[in-house]
This record gives structure tokens, C-alpha cells and sequence, in this order.
């Protein structure tokens, strides 16, 4: 077998059929360089689907796979507790119905434009096709940012930004769900107007609702458990397990919290997490009860858990995870966290996985030292896939009026993750790039949507 580095499969889009796509994918959506990254890595790595399955050229299936089917825009004003009035954007973009009505989440951040929520529902589509679920993708938010905001400012917000988007959802439709700055608070405020407006308690045109009122148990820990179960998958193909690994977790919110919670009940022992501040060092082993205390009860920062953690915790200032030797790492912070120099840190320092628990954490030069490294790799359409998958199976509770347990509703997860895992190998293994799981799961995941888009005619 060749070197790994020698089996990467990369389309050349500067030349070749797909040239006159990706030149237009430029043109339409000038500036948004999140999506242009996000298309990229997809038609380049599909090259070897194309070269076995040259129908999927024609008709246009690929370009109209790249252009969402709606993208809505629209503004969101409200007014903070001192009577002013703000304006901020919202988005929605409906990317693919093939499959099953749009699903994807809302992030609130001072970052999301119209780039970053394509970026997003381009790899929602994938990602929900590799679920084996019937959904299809969409992404949505706003650059309003939730933090140091009061329960009333929220609440405004959100009736403000449901008052707009109501007319476009259903549970046939499109079901969004939370993202980063959008948890369970944002989630009942958006359900409850949404009610309110249409005068409907329809429980399943929003996922990640409370449990008392229609949301599924194992949702909140969905995508951190994924992400870590992802992982166990990946190195028992290499015969090894999370057992006593030494693991670094980016971020500090949801998904990162669960992700450490899941990673130390499979014997691994979690040593650092992060948030924009820097990163904290815990030798011992993170304390998760203590960090959710800090960050999500009291939404504090990644320094006051190494204060009240004591002498074993150090704060570093600045500081990220990937200069900390470790076995594992888990980016589950934001989009591009994860840089090349980065990458080689983590080579240099013994990593053996990584599997993104953020969507597209990882540059596009930091993924490529990691596979010409021979790491294990899981890409976040893949390895964060447990979030949608459970709200999926939210989605099936709330359709036939049922609650599930936790252990079943993480049994399912499991098997979902498997499914995920198991698709994205064995495609790779079938167009000649073993254990390749990039190729796998944009292969896996694309011949899934291609194969509706195709059934259904041109639309």
C-alpha cells in the first residue's frame, strides 16, 4: 500500500468538469470564504466518486447541490432593558429537502453572515444523510450575541426573530434546533412565540426543547456523546480504545462538556478545555460537575474553574489545547480553531484521533498534516453527527406523542454513531482509500442525497 499522504484523493478545480462549478460557486457568493472552504473540501475529495460514477456529472447534480434551494434574510428588531432599540440580521438557509424537510440549527453570534449559515447548511446536508435519518439541511441565527444580555432582552430577541420565521417552518418543512448561543432558554422563547403566533402546539417544528414540554431525553448531551463515541469507533479499527487516553478537549461549552463527561465514563482522562480567554490544564482529570457550575450555570469563564479547582488546574492566558500532549483531541469550540501549525503540535506531541465536534473546526492545511500523519481523523459532518441524529429521534417522540428513556435514547445514539462510522469506512475502503474517513464521509453522504436528487427529477 502507498504512503497515506500518497493516497489522498484531490480533485483539481482548476481544471476539469468541475472547474466551470467551483468558478461559479466564486462568483455567486463573493466574499463568503466559509463556504467556499466547505465546497472545496467536499468536491475535492469526491473525486474518486466521479471517476466510478460518471452519472453524477450530469444534469447539473452537483451544481445544484451547491445552491440552496431558499435563502432568506430578514431584520430583527428589539429593545434591551434601557429602552433602546437594536436591529440585528437574521438568516435562514433551506439548503436540501431531498431527504426529509430541513434540519439544522440557529446560532446566535456576532459572527454569523450569510457565508458562515451557507457554510453550515452545505455540510448539514451531508451530515444528515450519513444519519441513515429522513432529514434534510438547513442552517439558520443571527449576529445578535446572547452573552451578558438579561432573560428579558433574550426573550425579546427571539419573539422578535420568530415573528419573521414562523411563516417558513413546520414540522414537514424545516425544524430547526440550537447551535452555539442557543440552548434551552432561546429554545423556549422561540417555541413559545411560535405558538403563540400560529395559535398550534406543534411540538416538532422545534427540537431541543425542555422535557416537560416535548424534548427528548440524551439531546442536551447528543453531540459531545456522539463525538466521543465516533472516536471509540475510530481506534477500534486500529485496535485500540479510549481506555486510559490522555485527551484535550477544545471549547468549554455544550458539546465540549459532554464530549469530556463521555470520553472519562469510557477511561479516558480529560485534561484541558478552553474558551476565548485561553485554555485551563487539569493533570487530575477535568472536574465536568465544576465546569458545568461555572459555564453553564453561571456562565463564567474558563479561569474561574482553575481558581476554585485549585493547585492541580493552571489557567494559561491565551493559550489553546494543541500545544498539550495528548493521545486524543477533540476541537469543539468554533469553525477554524485547529491551524496547521497546530496540527503539527498535536503530531509532535503523540495524538492518535482527532474527531471534530465543532462543524469544520479544522483548516483545510491542518487536516491534511493530520492525514499525511496517518492520524485517525473524523470530520465533524461525521463525528458531531449524535446532535442531529437525536433531534431526529426527538422528532419521531414528538410525532407519536411518546417519551423515551435515556438509555434507550442514547442506545439509539450509539447505533446511529455506528451506522455513521461504519458508512463513511466501508464507502472509502470501496473507492480505494481505506480508512480514509474524509473521503468516506463526504462519499457516503453525498451518494445518499445525489441518489433522492436523482429519483425525484429536476427540481
Amino acid at each position: 500500500m502507498p504512503p497515506f499522504d500518497q493516497r489522498i484523493p484531490k480533485h483539481d478545480l482548476s481544471s476539469g468538469a468541475l472547474a466551470p462549478l467551483y468558478e461559479q460557486v466564486l462568483r455567486r457568493n463573493p466574499g463568503e470564504d466559509e463556504f467556499h472552504q466547505a465546497v472545496r473540501e467536499v468536491l475535492e475529495t469526491l473525486a474518486p466518486v466521479f471517476a466510478q460514477r460518471p452519472e453524477y456529472l450530469e444534469g447539473k447534480l452537483v451544481e445544484r447541490l451547491c445552491e440552496p434551494e431558499r435563502q432568506l434574510i430578514f431584520r430583527v428588531p428589539w429593545m434591551d432593558d434601557t429602552g433602546e432599540v437594536h436591529v440585528n440580521r437574521g438568516f435562514r438557509v433551506e439548503f436540501n429537502s431531498a431527504l426529509g424537510p430541513y434540519k439544522g440549527g440557529l446560532r446566535f453570534h456576532p459572527s454569523v453572515n450569510l457565508g458562515i449559515v451557507k457554510f453550515l447548511g452545505f455540510e448539514q446536508v451531508f451530515k444528515n444523510a450519513l444519519t441513515g435519518m429522513p432529514i434534510g439541511g438547513g442552517k439558520g441565527g443571527s449576529d445578535f450575541d446572547p452573552k451578558d444580555r438579561s432573560d428579558a432582552e433574550v426573550m425579546r430577541f427571539c419573539q422578535s426573530f420568530m415573528t419573521e420565521l414562523y411563516r417558513h417552518l413546520g414540522e414537514y418543512t424545516d425544524v430547526p434546533a440550537g447551535d452555539i448561543g442557543v440552548g434551552g432558554r432561546e429554545i423556549g422563547y422561540l417555541f413559545g412565540q411560535y405558538r403563540r403566533i400560529t395559535g398550534r402546539h406543534e411540538s416538532g417544528v422545534l427540537t431541543g426543547k425542555g422535557l416537560s414540554w416535548g424534548g427528548a431525553r440524551a439531546r442536551t448531551e447528543a453531540t459531545g456523546y456522539g463525538c466521543v463515541l465516533f472516536t471509540e469507533q475510530m481506534l477500534r479499527t486500529r485496535g485500540r480504545s479510549l481506555e486510559g487516553m490522555r485527551v484535550v478537549v477544545s471549547g468549554s461549552g455544550n458539546v465540549a462538556i459532554y464530549a469530556a463527561q463521555k470520553a472519562q465514563q469510557l477511561g479516558a482522562k480529560v485534561i484541558s478545555c478552553s474558551d476565548s480567554s485561553g485554555a485551563v490544564v487539569d493533570e487530575g482529570g477535568l472536574d465536568v460537575e465544576l465546569l458545568q457550575q461555572v459555564k453553564e450555570v453561571e456562565r463564567g469563564r474558563i479561569a474561574e474553574y482553575a481558581e476554585r479547582r485549585g493547585a492541580q488546574a493552571k489557567f494559561l492566558p491565551g493559550g489553546t489545547v494543541w500545544q498539550i500532549p495528548c493521545d486524543v483531541a477533540l476541537p469543539c469550540a468554533t469553525q477554524n480553531e485547529l491551524g496547521e501549525q497546530d496540527a503539527v503540535a498535536l503530531v509532535n506531541g503523540g495524538v492518535q484521533a482527532v474527531a471534530e465536534g465543532a462543524n469544520m473546526p479544522t483548516t483545510p492545511e491542518a487536516v491534511r498534516v493530520l492525514r499525511e500523519a496517518g492520524i485517525a481523523f473524523g470530520p465533524g459532518k461525521a463525528a458531531n453527527a449524535g446532535g442531529v441524529a437525536t433531534s431526529a429521534l426527538e422528532m419521531q417522540q414528538n410525532a407519536s406523542r411518546d417519551s423515551w428513556t435515556f438509555e434507550y435514547t442514547e442506545q439509539r445514539l450509539a447505533e446511529i454513531m455506528r451506522h455513521v462510522h461504519d458508512s463513511s469506512f466501508e464507502t472509502a475502503e470501496r473507492y480505494g482509500h481505506p480508512g480514509d474517513l474524509v473521503v468516506g464521509a463526504n462519499a457516503a453522504g453525498f451518494e445518499v442525497v445525489a441518489e433522492a436528487m436523482h429519483a425525484q427529477g429536476l427540481i
